[in-house]
């Protein structure tokens, strides 16, 4: 059974930096669409990057553009959310999921996911 644990959460300041573990167990993500996404209080759970972990195709939400870089290890088997730059609205639990395979474009959509890890808290906060 695929499962993900994420990690590296914590509270940080405006203007902090988190570098964000997803790692898989029970399959290999090769071939596979890893996404992060992330959901604060009383909101809908919102994709924040996905990537292709054959070729490394990216996505990214609006917001975290230029702040934020998803990258693979695929030796490891693990997915990587580095954040700088966090903002407070960047507060939520983040969470990753196993999405299609060998997609033909990068969809960070919740409803394309499944096998969602349990989160990891982000808070910023000063």
């Amino acid at each position: 059974q695929p499962q993900f644990v994420e990690s590296g959460g914590g509270s940080v300041q405006p203007g902090g930096s988190l570098r964000l573990s997803c790692a898989a167990s029970g399959f290999t993500i090769g071939g596979y669409t890893v996404g992060w996404f992330r959901q604060a209080p009383g909101k809908t759970r919102e994709g924040v990057s996905c990537i292709t972990s054959s070729d490394g195709r990216t996505s990214y939400l609006d917001s975290v553009k230029g702040r934020f870089t998803v990258s693979r290890d695929n030796a490891k088997n693990t997915v990587y959310l580095q954040a700088h730059g966090l903002r407070s609205e960047d507060t939520a639990v983040y969470y990753c999921a196993l999405g299609p395979r060998f997609p033909r474009q990068v969809r960070c959509d919740p409803q394309y996911y499944d096998h969602w890890g349990q989160g990891t808290q982000v808070t910023v906060s000063s």
